[in-house]
């Protein structure tokens, strides 16, 4: 019973998580558009330094942005900033229903470094603190005012923490920490600095006093760097389906090339909307991505074995200890109720239907079983690599 709860507070957050978060990115990615479209107006505005038209939905519409603030401040003011808050108290309750209650199964890599839970979920909040922490020093140095050395010197730190994390915990997890560190960075820098700085500003409005300006330009800055966070965290959110990336020998590397690689295209757009058409930009993004795919690329296997093709006897043997402990109808492994993802090896014919995602998860890779659990040998990995090759043939 305790696991099926689980489940439903697993599909409860993640459901949220996503609804908040296309919320929060789109009013991010909006903001963004919408100040990099402002132009001077034609006939000069008191107070105001860009305007823009726009129609959608069969209505017209007119922006204007002030220099500072308006001289009075309306009887209704917007703030955004619960989409931020919501995105970031669903994904933490999302990393703790599957890795802090599954802390055995999925956090933890015992073949990797070994860790205690406590241990596992120690360093896992500490990454998310000690992230946010070191950026915001970052954003407070003099190094903030060097946009290409503070781009430079955030990307390495990031990197490094990715290495870090992925001698720690299992392939997925290191990754999904990843992402949790770069969102909590983006929910922090609403929570701490976007929204307070506002409130200052308004409340000096209210008590009819000049408001500081620096504020709004500070949050704008972070405003700007959430929006650059977004696609390598977008990415990171889809990540567990792809194993040729989490899995890879140099799983750090991959996902910093393709954060690298989303964060040159959101560049792009955030150019071409101030009107600077870098055309050369998605092509090379593009060309980087089909590179990245082929230096990455698992190496051509052979399976040698000295009886040629792997009886099928062999093969349902390896799988009904290494993996039909979880994949199966009813489930033995402690913990697990119902196979992961609906994923089920009890017939020869299922194990045949599913071999591509064993080669793909089993033999390219070693995310599974995770953190290798079950104590699959590499043997035993080859053996179902050469049936695979074979064309999974069945008695």
């Amino acid at each position: 019973m305790e696991s099926y709860i689980l489940d439903w507070f697993n599909l409860l957050f993640r459901w949220l998580h996503i609804i908040f978060g296309a919320a929060w990115i789109g009013t991010s990615f909006y903001f963004n558009w919408l100040n990099h479209n402002l132009r001077e107006p034609e006939d000069a505005i008191d107070g105001v330094n860009g305007q823009l038209f726009a129609v959608h939905g069969g209505h017209f519409y007119r922006v204007m942005k002030y220099a500072g603030a308006p001289e009075k401040l309306p009887k209704t003011l917007h703030w955004f900033k619960w989409e931020a808050y919501f995105t970031w108290i669903s994904g933490v309750s999302l990393l703790a229903v599957v890795y802090y209650f599954n802390a055995d199964l999925y956090l933890i890599d015992n073949s990797r470094f070994p860790l205690e839970p406590w241990q596992a979920i120690s360093i896992s909040i500490g990454s998310l603190v000690g992230g946010w922490l070191v950026y915001d020093l970052l954003c407070k140095s003099p190094l903030s005012k060097q946009p290409v050395l503070f781009s430079i010197l955030g990307f390495s730190l990031i990197t490094a923490a990715a290495y870090g994390l992925s001698q720690c915990f299992g392939d997925r997890a290191s990754y999904i920490h990843v992402g949790a560190m770069l969102g909590t960075m983006m929910a922090a820098n609403v929570f701490f600095v976007i929204i307070p700085n506002q409130r200052i500003m308004v409340d000096a409005m209210t008590a009819g006093k000049e408001p500081d300006t620096s504020l709004g330009d500070a949050g704008a800055l972070r405003s700007l760097h959430n929006n650059y966070f977004t696609l390598p965290v977008l990415f990171i959110m889809v990540s567990n389906h792809f194993p040729m990336t989490y899995g890879h020998e140099y799983n750090w590397l991959v996902l910093a090339a393709l954060s690298l690689i989303g964060a040159g295209a959101r560049h792009y757009f955030n150019l071409k909307h101030k009107g600077e058409n870098k055309v050369w930009i998605l092509p090379v993004a593009a060309l980087a991505m089909v590179a990245l795919a082929m230096v990455s690329r698992p190496p051509t296997q052979t399976f040698p074995t000295e009886s040629g093709v792997p009886e099928f006897a062999s093969v349902q043997t390896i799988m009904t200890k290494r993996c039909q402990p979880c994949h199966s109808s009813t489930p033995t492994f402690d913990g697990v109720q119902m196979a992961p993802q609906g994923v089920v090896y009890d017939t020869p014919e299922q194990i045949k239907s599913f071999s591509p995602k064993i080669k793909s998860m089993a033999v390219d890779a070693n995310t599974m079983p995770p953190g290798n659990l079950t104590h699959i040998t590499d043997e035993e990995r080859a053996t179902l690599g050469a049936w695979i090759a074979a064309g999974s043939p069945l008695p």
